[in-house]
């Protein structure tokens, strides 16, 4: 039976099953989507002889080889974890948000070669004005299906942390950037007739997404190697366990490092030491809950150590204010 991505994402809690196959569902949206822009690109380029047209397909391209690629990450990250990566597939998402960007920065170099060639070649007669207003359609057309299905494919990215999904609509989003200049590129010759403007578009196009790659390339490889989430979720994590101060002595080395859409928290939890090892047990048990609520992907690993200091300090020293020291940081 098909899934309706409207319907799963108004959904109020997803199970994990459920957000895996609505994130397979949106990346196949975007395998569709870009072969069929492809198409059009490349015919109505050649038939033109405009080069900011064929670089646009050649971007889009790209973003085809990326979505095939984001479809099969998502695809490989949901898997469970097995003896050979017990830690789960979620690194497949990482990786796969590398690959695009080391994609988009190859079409950029594809692109750049092309304007040159066009900006510095001896003139031709390729260029076909009477055509150009089947470009300007096509042009129209790629921004607003680009701008749709990259909308789509950033909620489902933020819905379900997956940064595979999330680098795929930044493709598309700089898709659309790249094809509202060459559509107004085109206008212009249109209006003009002065064909200089489509290398000098095509040349705009490049050093776009290019930012783009690197954007990307710097957000994949911190997750790569295991940097930590951002200090904000950090700070909803202390929030959490701080409604529970009255109940232990203090909690410090507070770590944490995302794997795509999955999160690993770990910290010391300290206990007092006239608490049982059931008692300590249920405690961690229900803060490992409460962090499960704030981040359903989170896998939570709580070491527990006795207080001896027989005092009744348990709990004072959550008060969350704007001060730089964090709880986790303050004297047992």
């Amino acid at each position: 039976m098909p899934i309706d991505i409207e319907n799963l994402m108004s959904a109020p809690l997803l199970d994990k099953a459920t957000l895996d196959r609505l994130k397979e569902k949106t990346a196949r949206l975007s395998v569709i989507s870009n072969t069929g822009l492809v198409l059009m690109k490349f015919v109505v380029g050649f038939a033109i002889g405009s080069v900011s047209i064929i670089s646009e397909a050649i971007h889009s391209s790209m973003d085809l080889i990326a979505a095939v690629i984001a479809f099969f990450s998502v695809r490989k990250s949901a898997e469970p974890p097995d003896a050979q990566h017990e830690f789960g597939h979620g690194k497949f998402e990482d990786i796969s948000g590398l690959v695009e960007a080391l994609l988009i920065f190859v079409a950029a170099i594809l692109i750049i070669r092309e304007a040159l060639v066009k900006l510095l070649g001896e003139p031709t007669d390729s260029f076909t004005p009477g055509l150009i207003i089947f470009g300007i359609a096509v042009m129209g057309i790629s921004a607003l299906v680009n701008w749709t299905v990259s909308h789509q494919l950033m909620k489902v990215a933020k819905q379900t942390e997956s940064i595979a999904l999330e680098s795929d609509a930044w493709h598309l989003r700089t898709d659309v950037y790249t094809s509202l200049g060459v559509f107004v590129g085109l206008i212009l010759i249109r209006l003009t007739g002065i064909t200089l403007f489509d290398p000098l578009v095509a040349l705009g196009v490049a050093f776009v997404i290019m930012k783009a790659a690197y954007d990307l390339t710097r957000r994949s490889l911190s997750d790569l190697i295991d940097h930590s989430i951002p200090d904000a979720d950090e700070h909803r994590i202390q929030a959490v366990i701080c409604e529970h101060a009255g109940d232990y002595a203090g909690f410090h080395d507070l770590k944490t490092r995302r794997s795509g859409p999955e999160i690993f928290i770990e910290f010391h939890l300290v206990v007092p030491g006239t608490s049982t090892v059931l008692q300590s047990h249920d405690l961690a048990d229900h803060l490992e809950s409460d962090l499960k609520v704030e981040f359903p992907r989170a896998s939570v690993t709580i070491h527990t150590e006795p207080c001896n200091e027989g005092c009744t300090r348990c709990g004072t020293f959550c008060t969350f204010s704007d001060e730089n020291k964090s709880p986790g940081q303050l004297e047992k």
